[in-house]
Order: structure tokens, then sequence, then C-alpha cells
């Protein structure tokens, strides 16, 4: 059996935003008790993690890390249509992820102590994300 909806999320640029309400709400909707539930980002400048949720400098941190991995307005870098940080924000996505998935279990997900799921925003403008949310049993 699976199931299937999906979720807009309105970021302010920049930053990580934590999904994990929705995602739950969406895995009980789907009255499934035991699977796993597939989080899926439709565009190719943002990505989605999985990590710490109780310290909010995790994320500060990893936006200091990604500005190593790719950073914006790179010389190197061919494509710009959109600006300095068009290149960069792909190539976030190519080393973050498009997706992740989490088991269920008792019709919740099952997410260690510390962990929330989070939309990673690469652009440094807002933007309206689209989210699917496969359950699958």
């Amino acid at each position: 059996m699976a199931y299937q909806e999906s979720f807009d999320v309105r970021t302010r640029g920049r930053g990580s935003i934590e999904i994990t309400a929705e995602v739950a709400g969406i895995v009980r909707a789907s009255g499934l008790s035991t699977g796993i539930a597939h989080v899926f980002v439709q565009h190719t400048s943002c990505s989605l993690m999985i990590t710490e949720n109780a310290d909010p400098s995790v994320r500060r941190d990893l936006e200091t890390l990604a500005a190593r991995w790719a950073p914006d307005g790179d010389p190197a870098y061919l494509h710009d249509d959109e600006g300095d940080d068009d290149m960069a924000a792909h190539a976030r996505n190519i080393l973050t992820g498009s997706s992740v998935s989490v088991p269920i279990g008792k019709g919740e997900l099952r997410l260690g102590t510390w962990q929330g799921i989070y939309l990673w925003e690469h652009r440094t403008l807002a933007h309206r994300r689209s989210i699917v949310v496969t359950v699958l049993a």
C-alpha cells in the first residue's frame, strides 16, 4: 500500500527550516503502521537533511561548511544565469541530496531523539519549495 501527499514551504532565503511536523502529519494521515516515509524536494537548488534538532548552532555550522564546499560566485563556474549563488546552490544540492527516507513504526516516524527533518535552502533569496511525501507499507 502507498499514500502520497505534497506540501509547500516558503523559505526566507539561505538556511534551514524544520519540516518534521508536516511529514509526521502526512504519516498519520496515511493510516499506515509500519513502513517507510520517503521525502523528496522537487527543486535543484535546495535539499533535504536529517540532522540535530536541539542545537541550532549545528545548522549554522553546516552553512559554514557548505560555503567552503561550494562558494558563491566562484570565477570557475560557467553557470550563473540567476546570480552568484546559482551554481553554488546546485552544487550544494548534489552534495547534500534531494530526498531522505525515514522508517515508520506504530504509525510514527522512527527518528532518533535529536533528529529532525529539514528543508535546506541554498539560494540567498526567498523561494517557495514543493515537497512530496510518499508513505510505503
